[in-house]
């Protein structure tokens, strides 16, 4: 290796690239082809071996990740991760090296496979005189060379000390996370669950998941800042989408019953502990439904993930316990901001609630409306009491220019933000379909955009033409996955439930690495 190649490399890593030329030397491929005969992983046979069934795992071949090597001598103890577990492998010399050559065992096993490299290994199971059901190797592959060592993990009777923690660690290098902390997994295997069962659900009431565009023309169905990119052919701006609500309407109009989609949205907006700029969310539409029948049926498929989770509607949140058995509690906006900070707002003007705003110490900027001064009131004043699943309900029609008014209340739309722990995972309307009031709405939208509401809506003709030829009376609900799965798998941070969190630029001396 030349001086340039090494020169930002640890020790440690020299002494692996060295190991991985002495390896081709001997003529070991450290990459070899792809596929390896794996018959059993590390879960089934801990689980199913015993001395009854012992004759089912004489022929095993396991592969997995070496992490740790007990070395006595012609004989070694090691620790063999693979995607289920850790399982132990007794390596001795005159097994795997029957005759005279016993590069094998000394060189290639004892002195050039480290920790962190990934092996196969051929042999039988059997129970260690300390009773630890282990894999008796006679065969070792090596399967791939690891080049760059682990951070040290202690563990001692089963308990990890040591462990790494520094989320800058863990949130850039998620593969090296897993790998050393596979408790990480749990999470993630979770959120699969969750958003399995979500689609179940839905499935049984008969909707169709459906996929809508990314990139779109305008950034519709929210009130957001988005990110603007270019397409060069059609030479136009396109949007990565801000929310897939008024394209799955679309498909209402177009006389679907009920649609839903797990959708990738983008927010050029703030990053903390429960915000990243690409997130998750599951909408789902039906016709002929309003916001109360929205209301029973998300506490009753909230219920059935608490319990295909936790076998119980009591979830752990931090040291709170969170009860997601049906139904949940009901209270209006407008009752919700008058318990919390004593003012009624609901018949004040936007100069009235701006003046509000002043006397509870908050900043409200110019620019904004009377929607955005109450949501400004209930999000800083109010949402953080909500902590046992709440619906808020009966909206302010300024705070929600896509919902139907409401039949009975003046100035309200049926509109509800589902609040647990004291944030919003939830967001359901009855839908706008009148194209006329409809219209007036954007117009409002881009009263505000001109005044410096950047997050204000664009007006979308063609989602405007789609409510021309008739939508259904229908009702709309939009879940953050993120959110939710946070709740339901204990853990505070957004970047813990997310694979790969959005990170700032990674400082480091290597300008090759830059590159």
């Amino acid at each position: 290796m030349s001086v340039s190649s090494t020169q930002h490399l640890s020790e440690q890593e020299i002494i692996r690239r060295e190991k991985l030329q002495e390896l081709q030397n001997l003529g070991i491929d450290p990459y070899p082809a792809p596929e390896y005969p794996v018959n059993a992983t590390a879960i089934q046979i801990k689980q199913r071996y015993s001395e009854e069934t012992k004759s089912e795992f004489e022929n095993v071949c396991i592969a997995g990740r070496v992490m740790s090597v007990n070395d006595m001598g012609k004989a070694n103890f090691a620790k063999i991760q693979d995607h289920t577990g850790v399982i132990q492998a007794y390596i001795r010399r005159d097994d795997i090296c029957p005759g005279d050559d016993k590069t094998m065992f000394n060189t290639v096993w004892k002195k050039l496979v480290d920790n962190g490299d990934i092996v196969g290994i051929k042999g039988y199971a059997f129970t260690t005189k300390t009773g630890e059901i282990s894999v008796h190797a006679r065969e070792f592959t090596l399967l791939s060379k690891a080049l760059r060592p682990l951070p040290t993990v202690k563990e001692k009777d089963g308990e990890v000390f040591d462990a790494v923690t520094d989320p800058e660690f863990k949130y850039r290098q998620r593969y090296a996370d897993l790998i050393i902390n596979p408790q990480v997994k749990d999470t993630f295997i979770k959120r699969t669950k969750i958003m399995q069962t979500i689609r179940e659900f839905y499935n049984n009431l008969g909707y169709l998941e459906v996929e809508t565009p990314i990139l779109q023309p305008i950034p519709g169905g929210a009130t957001a800042r988005p990110f603007i990119t270019h397409h060069n052919t059609l030479d136009m701006p396109l949007y990565l989408r801000i929310a897939n609500e008024l394209y799955l309407k679309r498909l209402i109009v177009g006389g679907f019953e009920g649609v839903f989609e797990f959708a990738k949205d983008f927010r050029n907006e703030g990053m903390d502990r429960t915000h990243n700029p690409e997130f998750t969310v599951m909408e789902m539409y039906a016709a002929y439904k309003d916001y109360e029948w929205m209301m029973k049926t998300t506490e009753t498929l909230l219920e059935k993930i608490a319990l295909a989770l936790h076998g119980t509607t009591e979830v752990p949140v931090g040291e709170k316990m969170i009860n997601f058995k049906a139904p949940f509690a009901r209270v209006t906006m407008f009752d919700a901001i008058k318990e919390h900070t004593g003012f009624d707002i609901s018949n004040m003007n936007e100069d009235e609630i701006r003046g509000v705003c002043k006397e509870l110490g908050l900043h409200p900027e110019a620019s904004w409306g009377k929607g955005k001064l109450i949501d400004e009131i209930f999000g800083e004043k109010c949402e953080f009491n909500y902590v046992q699943p709440t619906f808020i309900t009966d909206y302010p029609v300024e705070m929600s220019p896509l919902t139907k008014k409401h039949r009975n209340k003046p100035g309200l739309v049926e509109r509800f933000e589902l609040m647990v722990n004291g944030k919003e995972i939830a967001n359901a309307y009855s839908e706008l379909n009148d194209p006329i009031d409809q219209r007036e709405r954007f117009e409002e939208q881009v009263k505000l955009m001109e005044r410096g509401d950047d997050e204000a809506m664009y007006i979308d003709y063609d989602f405007l033409r789609a409510l021309e030829y008739g939508m259904p009376p229908t009702s709309g609900i939009g879940i953050g996955i993120d959110r939710l799965t946070m709740m339901m798998t204990n853990q505070p941070s957004i970047q813990d439930v997310l694979f790969f969190p959005q990170m700032r630029p990674e400082k480091t001396e290597s300008t090759e690495e830059q590159a």
